[in-house]
């Protein structure tokens, strides 16, 4: 699969988020490791959610994981805690909002 693929599946999936009643900003970017390899964001700002094939550098957190474990976590398939928890799945930064992006999955 390659990374238009990944990012456009991943897209999809956010892009049904309601996320009008988010007050705060949120800016989140993804690193897809391995087949497929490349970088995504996802921002919260304003209650609208926007999704982008770039860096985001002022991000609140990086999650790097492969493409089969980011599918697997946004179809719902692969709980993202654990995913961490067993080293699938890195986090950098603010762990409360990374938690909070489970609430748009």
């Amino acid at each position: 699969m390659t990374y238009e693929e990944i990012f456009q599946k991943v897209k999809q999936k956010f892009s049904g988020a309601d996320v009008s009643k988010v007050q705060e900003h949120l800016a989140f970017q993804f690193n897809i490791t391995g087949e497929g390899e490349g970088a995504f964001y996802a921002e919260v700002k304003d209650g609208v959610l926007s999704i982008e094939p770039y860096e985001y550098y002022d991000r609140d957190v990086l999650f790097s994981c492969s493409a089969k474990t980011l599918l697997a976590i946004t179809a719902g398939k692969l709980d993202p805690i654990f995913a961490f928890t067993t080293g699938r799945l890195k986090i950098e930064g603010n762990i409360e909002k990374a938690l909070s992006l489970k609430k748009f999955l």
